[in-house]
């Protein structure tokens, strides 16, 4: 009843085009979506990860999407990517490979100040409707650190370094882990994580993320 009420108040509405819309996705900007889809896996160069998963090329409406998804306080924005990637049998076939899925989740005082975590988000669905197992008390982040997006390639490196932290690490050994992140861009946050996990000993590190620069 509650959400009946709710949307009356602020329906639902697509997330590209802003027509209401209940599944937050129409079904012209749907078309449009699969067109700019690539739903590609390929070998990673980054030890430790073995394979990188994106949705989409980190461009143009994209681009622009996940820019007002991560900084603009629409946190609906994640329903309408999330239709697109569970379309896509590759992609939903290569994650049910893992054990357990773990998010790069922000710091709690960014969280606190945006009220989402946007990388939590998409992780929590992708979880729930291809019920796996997904992990928040794993890989903490304890520093808050400068934005990696203000920084060149090298700076970002040096900034996320020991940014993150394990937790019960005995979860996690000998499982097959899949990283989740919003974007990636010199992958130099997606290492550092996959890096801090390997103390664990998993069987095996893979990555997914939402759009790949």
């Amino acid at each position: 009843m509650f959400d009946f009420f709710l949307d009356l108040i602020y329906p639902r509405t697509c997330g590209i085009c802003g027509q209401i819309h209940k599944e937050y996705l129409c079904k012209k900007c749907e078309k449009r979506l699969e067109k700019l889809s690539h739903n590609k896996i390929y070998k990673s160069k980054l030890e430790p990860i073995s394979y990188h998963a994106y949705a989409f090329p980190y461009e143009g409406e994209i681009r622009e999407k996940l820019i007002t998804y991560k900084f603009h306080e629409q946190a609906y924005l994640y329903q309408t990517f999330i239709k697109i990637i569970l379309k896509s049998e590759n992609l939903c076939g290569f994650m049910k490979k893992y054990d357990i899925i773990i998010p790069i989740s922000i710091h709690r005082k960014r969280k606190k100040q945006r009220g989402y975590d946007q990388t939590v988000l998409i992780a929590k669905e992708i979880a729930k409707e291809l019920k796996m197992n997904i992990r928040l008390d794993i890989l903490i982040k304890q520093n808050n650190i400068q934005p990696q997006s203000s920084l060149d390639k090298w700076q970002r490196r040096q900034n996320i370094k020991n940014a993150y932290k394990l937790q019960n690490e005995q979860v996690i050994t000998n499982q097959r882990i899949l990283l989740i992140d919003d974007i990636y861009t010199t992958g130099a946050t997606i290492q550092e994580c996959a890096r801090t996990l390997k103390k664990a000993k998993p069987k095996e590190i893979a990555a997914f993320t939402l759009a790949k620069d």
